[in-house]
């Protein structure tokens, strides 16, 4: 059995509820094994981060006004690098054909395997961005709006990767078509987070923009699952 094989499914008898636990706790799992691939995005992260200070030097109020962006568009970047691991290690075992064939509806599971990647490349970013922000001189009431833009925005990056996983499974070059599908469905996030940082900042207030990131992110989570569902069928025929 390889490592990435799937344990068995749960029996019949169990619910819905049982088999997304059991989901996300196998991809966690998985996830411990392959700790260099999530140590990867994490690095990235902060090497992206830490470069602009360090090239633009000492000077407060320019850190201070690209800090958002740069914060957003690192983490962005960082959480795209683990997108094709989604599920190709999956097809490529035949789990996901396993999948297609248990008793509990595919869209709930899929849905436990975006929430999984969000817990391995989405979370530790948000944990680890406002000590990174602490290099553009940002206030403590920026890094808060940043925690919570982030909190916000990283699932809206794997609910949307998820999408674009999907349709690019199994395709040869998938990783560059992958970036191209996923970037300008990301820009609206981007936009909306780095924006929210940004009233703060500047004193305007960034409720308008966190609300606005919180309708995205309902609006993903109920449809993502079913469009990526719909995707993985295409891809398993």
């Amino acid at each position: 059995m390889t490592p990435n094989a799937a344990r068995p499914l749960p029996a019949r008898e169990l619910g819905a509820a049982a088999m997304l636990l059991q989901i996300v706790r196998r991809d966690l799992l998985l996830a411990m094994r392959r700790k260099s691939e999530v140590l990867t995005s994490l690095f990235f992260f902060v090497i992206v981060v830490s470069l602009f200070p360090l090239g633009i030097g000492p000077e407060l109020d320019l850190l201070r006004k690209i800090g958002p962006g740069v914060l957003w568009v690192a983490a962005l970047l960082a959480a795209m690098l683990s997108l094709g691991r989604m599920f190709a290690p999956d097809h490529a075992d035949g789990t996901l054909e396993q999948l297609l064939l248990s008793p509990a509806p595919l869209g709930l599971l899929v849905a436990g395997k975006i929430f999984a990647h969000w817990l391995v490349a989405g979370l530790p970013l948000v944990l680890l961005a406002p000590l990174l922000g602490l290099q553009y001189d940002l206030s403590a009431e920026a890094l808060l709006i940043l925690l919570v833009s982030l909190l916000l925005g990283t699932p809206l990056l794997s609910l949307i990767g998820a999408i674009g996983a999907a349709l690019t499974l199994g395709v040869r070059g998938g990783g560059v078509l992958l970036s191209l599908l996923t970037l300008p469905l990301y820009i609206p996030t981007l936009i909306f987070g780095a924006g929210a940082v940004e009233a703060q900042v500047s004193g305007m207030g960034a409720q308008g923009h966190l609300s606005l990131l919180a309708a995205l992110l309902v609006l993903c989570a109920f449809f993502a699952p079913w469009v990526t569902t719909a995707a993985l069928r295409i891809a398993l025929e």
